[in-house]
């Protein structure tokens, strides 16, 4: 049984969550510092070029299955147009202030 965003433990990585899954690009942006990075599978991606690709030019969402590290990292059921469903592993680095998300990395779990 998948958990709802708003029921894991960290609340940015909740909404970052929530903002995929609602197609919300502009609320995912807010959530992200003006620097922020991310991989997929080990290997460095242009971040807006892949969320536009795998996120929200794809219908891609995120049905997280578990957590753990303090609600950093995730197990979850992703899906998009492009490549169907997979289960996908996310971790998630926030800056000083735990209010926003500088490094996101995700692949296959």
């Amino acid at each position: 049984m998948a958990i709802a965003p708003a029921e894991l433990s960290d609340p940015v990585v909740g909404a970052l969550v929530a903002a995929v899954n609602a197609h919300d690009k502009d609320a995912f942006l807010k959530l992200l510092t003006a620097d922020a990075t991310m991989s997929d599978d080990g290997s460095e991606r242009d971040l807006h070029h892949w969320i536009d690709r795998e996120i929200f030019d794809s219908g891609g969402h995120m049905d997280v299955q578990s957590e753990s590290d303090d609600g950093h990292a995730l197990v979850v059921d992703y899906r998009n147009d492009t490549w169907g469903g997979m289960r996908t592993l996310w971790r998630f680095t926030l800056a000083p202030g735990g209010d926003r998300i500088s490094r996101f990395e995700t692949g296959q779990a």
